[in-house]
């Protein structure tokens, strides 16, 4: 079994994202092993790229800041080297295709097989287009996590049927962001990934509050937060490995609520 598949393993997950090099790569580093301390179940990394286009202002200003402070793709793969010795949960990159082909796709996968990376989540890789990937991901053991949106209704299933890991189930149209409230119809689409696939999915864009953790995961297989994090990670600088750990233990309980109703 993966390290991805026990994420989910007879639980509810809470999956936490950073933006890899904000403020720096030590912070980085330490904000990982604080996050699987404190609760996280799986943990989301992003590689700075200077166009992001999933992502609203919080992250993007977030790869500002990063690429602004020296990080690269290099440099950020030897950062979660040196964190994987101590962090046991699965490892994913939120990435995009260009610095993907700008590093050589086979040397890409080999680098994160090495540093202990799980899988890859890539916005502006359509599911079509897999199979540009595919075949060195397999062959490095790398998953690519599919994500399926609110307005995939007729392609959920087919995506589904292919998805590897965990399937991101996009909560709301537009970019990544804290929101106030989440109206999608949320359960039809999960009722239509389990209608075709066995794979975990999890609901990630907009969930910031410890109420949209327990409502999102309780009609999943768990909770994505991103922003949220980030946030916190712009306020408090190399100061905010206390405030995500205190912020992540609160949004892991909340989703143990989930498994209790």
């Amino acid at each position: 079994m993966s390290r991805i598949h026990q994420a989910f393993e007879n639980k509810k997950a809470f999956i936490g994202f950073v933006t890899g090099g904000d403020p720096d790569l030590e912070t980085t580093e330490k904000l990982v092993i604080a996050m699987e301390e404190a609760g996280a179940d799986l943990i989301e990394i992003g590689i700075p790229f200077s166009d992001p286009i999933a992502e609203g202002v919080v992250i993007q200003e977030a790869n500002i800041r990063a690429l602004s402070a020296g990080c690269t793709t290099d440099k950020l793969f030897d950062s979660v080297k040196r964190a994987r010795e101590k962090v046991t949960v699965p490892m994913v990159f939120l990435t995009y295709m260009n610095p993907i082909y700008t590093y050589g796709k086979e040397k890409f996968m080999q680098r994160c097989a090495e540093c202990g990376i799980d899988g890859l989540i890539i916005p502006d890789l359509p599911f079509e287009e897999k199979g540009e990937l595919i075949g060195v991901c397999q062959t490095y053991g790398i998953d690519i996590i599919s994500l399926v949106a609110p307005t995939s209704h007729e392609r959920i299933r087919m995506i589904a049927e292919k998805a590897q890991g965990f399937l991101y189930v996009v909560s709301s149209m537009g970019v990544t962001g804290v929101r106030g409230k989440i109206e999608t119809d949320i359960e039809s689409m999960v009722k239509l990934v389990r209608e075709s696939s066995a794979i975990p999915c999890a609901i990630g864009f907009g969930i910031a509050t410890p109420e949209q953790a327990t409502t999102m995961a309780s009609i999943s297989d768990g909770a994505i937060v991103g922003s949220a994090i980030v946030k916190l990670v712009a306020r408090y600088g190399r100061e905010s490995i206390g405030p995500v750990a205190e912020y992540v233990r609160s949004m892991k309980s909340a989703v143990k609520e989930a498994e209790i109703e």
